[in-house]
């Protein structure tokens, strides 16, 4: 890692948002090439589900985040929504730092999996996700979620579900 790298990793911080956070969520997800939800979205997430999201904040600018939830029906897996990592903070591990972070917390502690949802031509999620697997000495599988064809907009890529785990906590 160059001294350079080394030097802004040092001035990040990752956090549980804040529902004040939420606007910089949204911010970042429009300069990104992630489909934008509304601003509510990001700020609802920030508060009620602030255990299973991180923000990355660099001089407390949010440059990244994970919006997530424990689904539901299965209280052991974590569903990562949206990873968003700004242009000026890629390749710096950012993303890998804050699904670690996430998968660490006291509220994820019953959770033995983390599935996504990632489109056959994302390339960078496919191997944030297989990192991820890699740094945990965990195991991924990659199944079919949403075919294309249910989806009503003209184009869109069916998404496929990436699992990870088990975790050993």
């Amino acid at each position: 890692m160059s001294k350079n790298t080394t030097a802004v990793l040092e001035t990040l911080s990752l956090e549980q948002p804040t529902k004040e956070d939420g606007q910089g969520m949204w911010a970042l997800a429009k300069k990104t090439s992630l489909d934008l939800n509304s601003a509510y979205k990001y700020i609802m997430m920030a508060e009620y589900f602030s255990e299973t999201c991180v923000v990355a904040k660099e001089r407390g600018e949010v440059v990244g985040f994970i919006t997530g939830f424990i689904q539901p029906e299965h209280p052991d897996v974590i569903f990562v929504w949206q990873v968003g990592v700004d242009s000026s903070q890629r390749g710096k591990g950012i993303g890998s730092k804050m699904l670690n972070e996430l998968i660490s917390r006291d509220g994820t502690k019953e959770v033995r999996y983390l599935e996504a949802t990632i489109t056959e031509d994302n390339k960078a999620s496919q191997s944030l996700f297989k990192r991820l697997a890699k740094e945990n000495d965990t195991s991924f599988e990659v199944l079919e979620c949403f075919p294309a064809d249910v989806f009503p907009e003209e184009g869109q890529e069916a998404e496929y579900t990436y699992r990870i785990g088990p975790f050993k906590k």
